[in-house]
């Protein structure tokens, strides 16, 4: 399409030197049926007079376009994505009348039909850069104006947008239609502007905040999912996040109401609408979660209300800011739950997950800094990416060890104080930083902001005989690609066994590491430990080694260590060492196994859990992997059975079991326990840990098509509707394969949620030449798929069904010669593929180390 496309210089032309926008009036109507909505918007703003410029507007058809009371020809000024504006006036008003299309890909306007009552829920997604598939708008986050929304629905629906929700009027002479006038907006950025909208149930609660004044509080579910919130931990967690935030940022939360929404089919975790967050809908727990995604729906909440000050209050000028909007709601959220709520742990958390996707995202071949240069709309969708969220959030809390906590928060509250309601770039909070703690940042900002790359970081001890450290040093190195040495502001810990045989820290010494070699003196003269660990509290970004003396001790005694972040330090060691091919990859599997019992921390245990597959399904060697599942699968059964009752580990071990049963005995325990003809004490075979052992078994080929169908007739939800595609799609013949394929691919008409279960059943295969035939295929048919579907649609595709588990050079050979035929204008499929490359170069290298 023409002009999908803007560009960072097509939009500081048109906010700068061209227009100034004052307000917004989108009409709506949705009673249309269930392909188009009517979407008539009219736009005041001021222009350069005589300039020209246009407004972005992906729709279905344009009745009228009206500028300043003249009609314009839609033929020659619309083109279905942008609208010109010609010869404009000092001041103006445009109108645009349109029907634009709901969509079914999570992106614009998104429609849902619930499948248990038939009812249909809609919601908006607009970053980043969709507010223009609803109405048609100036969609730049600098264009900042106050939005009014007056929606017709159907009477029965509730409606939600930024403002609080008027009293619906009855439609003249209809029964069946009412219309919601909403207030006009304070001036924010189209991106983060939102219509939810539907037969939604709410549950509703008040706060009064630090200025005394009383903000309402919403929260919202489909009517089938409403018995299922838990909605007084929400509240509960909302209010202590309103009161960390207001007490940190000393500015009151700036909207007049906050809800939060949960939504079908949702592609992100949540989204920051200001005063109307959407969240992913499966954090309504109908079943029995693991705490680790309690503690992940935590995050999130916190996540998204630190938004409503950093990002809305205050927003990026362009997308290039993006790492800082996401890095700071991250970084803020973990503090928010450590200091401020029960998830004491969430550093734990943070270093386990967060760090783990960051240290793997920053040695892709298409690692980039923090600080990304974003010259177009392209540029953005494709940098959501672990730099952007995780490694900008570790980078943010080095930073705070650098200048301190109180001085970091003093230089927040200035730029909150001096930018309300405006746009602004890095340097603006850089300057409020460095006024508030007396450093210069400029250095620290140029190596962490404007270089790539991890470094790693390793002692250097020489000790006597009788144990005595005669020196010690931080030995600090960077790969050739990203050679930058770094700052870092970290700790090291010695670790001894107390009393009770628990190694404890016994010493802290925290410093400035800088060059690439860093003397510790203090350290000179103390008693060798059993174990050393650096960056100890995980202040520092950086891959840490161990020692050989602490790397024995830690292989020996890792579930020894008493508390959970140095323990989760050690455990991301060990996965470095493994990934990396320095550590054969069945002596991670097992250190794993042997310790992850004795794994108190739940998200911990998710990413252990995580990773012993990856280990096992691509980083043993070929033909060790079949006795190494094996195995591993025997272990995580005793380990299931051998969990205290009812515990979050039993749940998690028996689901990770369930993963991994391939054998005749391992799946006749699936079918035991799915059948009930084996319980274990404590485990619930509940709906949800159902259809993970349904899909186990449709995977082992021990469940036909038909038997997947009466499940889903037991529960057919939108849940379990994404169960059975996975598990239809897992079946292991090559005919479920092949419809699998055609639906996915060829015929291209599944929802965003139902495909990306379906691509999720598809490459279980217990057998990876089941699979082979479709490595071809996949290379053909991307481009056209890339051409000509939404970005969250083709992504999906693109990573999902890549030929990963074709582990071998001819894969990493045809990927090169695909790589050759893209050009200039496919950076986003060519970014994906070489990542999907690394992938499997990076497993050939840990088979060969684990040989």
């Amino acid at each position: 399409m023409p002009g999908t496309n803007l560009t960072r210089s097509e939009a500081v032309e048109r906010a700068g030197a061209i227009l100034h926008v004052d307000s917004y009036h989108v009409e709506l109507d949705l009673t249309r049926g269930d392909r188009v909505f009517g979407s008539r918007t009219t736009v005041r703003f001021s222009a350069m007079e005589g300039a020209s410029s246009f407004i972005d507007a992906i729709t279905d058809s344009v009745r009228s376009v009206t500028l300043n009371g003249t009609s314009l020809d839609v033929a020659s000024v619309n083109d279905g994505v942008r609208i010109q504006l010609p010869d404009l006036a000092a001041e103006n008003e445009l109108v645009v009348d349109a029907d634009a299309l709901y969509m079914n890909t999570g992106e614009g306007l998104h429609r849902f039909v619930d499948p248990v009552d038939g009812e249909v829920y809609l919601y908006t997604q607009f970053e980043v850069p969709d507010s223009r598939r609803m109405f048609a708008v100036f969609e730049q986050p600098d264009l900042k104006a106050s939005f009014q929304f007056t929606v017709t629905a159907p009477s029965h629906w509730e409606v939600v947008s930024n403002s609080p929700t008027p009293a619906p009027q009855r439609v003249p002479g209809e029964t069946a239609a009412s219309v919601w006038d909403f207030a006009p907006t304070p001036r924010i950025s189209s991106y983060i502007t939102a219509l939810v909208a539907g037969p939604y149930q709410s549950v509703t609660d008040a706060l009064v905040n630090s200025a005394g004044r009383t903000v309402p509080l919403g929260i919202f579910a489909r009517k089938s999912l409403i018995q299922y919130l838990d909605a007084e931990n929400i509240f509960a967690l909302t209010k202590a996040g309103f009161a960390f935030y207001e007490r940190e940022f000393g500015c009151e939360y700036p909207f007049e109401k906050y809800d939060q929404l949960f939504v079908p089919e949702f592609n992100a975790g949540a989204m920051e609408n200001a005063g109307a967050v959407t969240i992913l809908e499966s954090y309504v727990f109908r079943s029995k979660p693991t705490q680790a995604t309690v503690e992940r729906r935590a995050i999130t909440i916190l996540h998204e209300l630190a938004h409503m000050w950093f990002g809305d209050l205050v927003t990026m000028r362009w997308w290039d800011d993006l790492w800082l909007n996401e890095s700071f709601a991250e970084f803020m959220s973990h503090l928010a739950a450590a200091e401020g709520t029960d998830f004491r742990h969430a550093w734990t958390t943070f270093a386990s997950v967060e760090k783990s996707w960051a240290y793997r995202q920053d040695q892709l071949p298409t690692t980039h800094p923090i600080f990304a240069d974003i010259t177009d709309l392209a540029d953005v969708e494709v940098n959501f990416d672990g730099i952007t969220y995780a490694k900008g959030a570790s980078v943010l809390k080095q930073l705070v060890a650098w200048v301190g906590q109180e001085h970091f928060m003093e230089g927040v509250r200035r730029y909150f104080a001096k930018h309300a309601w405006g746009n602004t770039v890095l340097a603006d909070l850089v300057a409020e930083l460095e006024a508030a703690s007396g450093r210069d940042l400029t250095a620290w900002g140029t190596a962490w902001l404007e270089t790539a790359g991890v470094n790693t970081l390793a002692p250097e001890i020489e000790a006597d005989d009788d144990g005595r450290i005669l020196s010690f040093a931080v030995r600090q190195s960077a790969v050739p690609d990203y050679p930058t040495i770094r700052p870092h502001r970290l700790a090291v810990g010695f670790y001894n066994r107390d009393a009770s045989g628990a190694l404890v820290r016994t010493h802290r010494e925290e410093l400035d590491v800088d060059g690439e070699r860093t003397e510790v003196p203090q350290l000179a003269g103390t008693e060798r430990p059993a174990l050393v660990l650096l960056n100890d509290d995980d202040l520092a970004y950086a891959k840490v080694r161990l020692d050989p003396v602490s790397l024995a001790t830690a292989t020996a005694s890792l579930k020894d260590i008493e508390e959970s972040l140095p323990r989760a330090l050690v455990w991301g060691s060990a996965w470095d060492g493994a990934r990396d091919g320095e550590t054969p990859a069945r002596a991670y599997v097992d250190l794993v196994l042997r310790n992850i019992g004795s794994e108190s921390d739940a998200s911990v245990v998710q990413t252990l859990l995580r990773q012993l597959a990856t280990a096992l399904d691509f980083y043993v060697a070929p033909q060790a992997q079949s006795e190494a599942k094996r195995d591993a699968a025997e272990r995580l059964w005793a380990l299931t059975r051998e969990s205290a009752a009812g515990s979050d580990s039993q749940l998690q071990f028996a689901k990770a079991f369930a993963a991994l049963a391939a054998t005749e005995p391992h799946l006749d325990a699936v079918a035991a326990l799915l059948d009930g003809t084996e319980s274990i004490h404590g485990l619930a075979v509940d709906q949800d840990l159902r259809w993970d052992l349904i899909a186990s078994l449709a995977a082992g080929g021990r469940l036909s098509k038909a038997q997947i169908d009466d499940e889903l007739t037991r529960d057919n939800t939108s849940t379990g509707q994404c169960s059975a595609a996975l598990a239809t799609a897992a079946l292991p013949t090559a005919e479920a394969k092949a419809e699998a394929w055609e639906a996915i691919v060829v015929r291209g008409n599944l929802s965003n949620a139902i495909q990306q279960a379906a691509v999720n059943g598809f490459v279980r295969a217990h057998d990876p030449a089941l699979l082979a035939p479709y490595a071809e295929k996949y290379f053909e048919a991307v481009p056209g798929i890339v051409a000509s579907r939404t970005h969250a649609l083709a992504q999906q595709i693109v990573v999902g069904l890549y030929p990963a588990r074709q582990t071998t050079q001819a894969t990493v050979d045809r990927t090169d010669a695909f790589l050759a035929t893209l050009g200039d204008d496919q950076a986003a499929l060519r970014r994906m593929t070489l990542e999907n490359r690394d992938g499997v170069v990076r497993a050939l290298r840990a088979q060969a180390a684990d040989r």
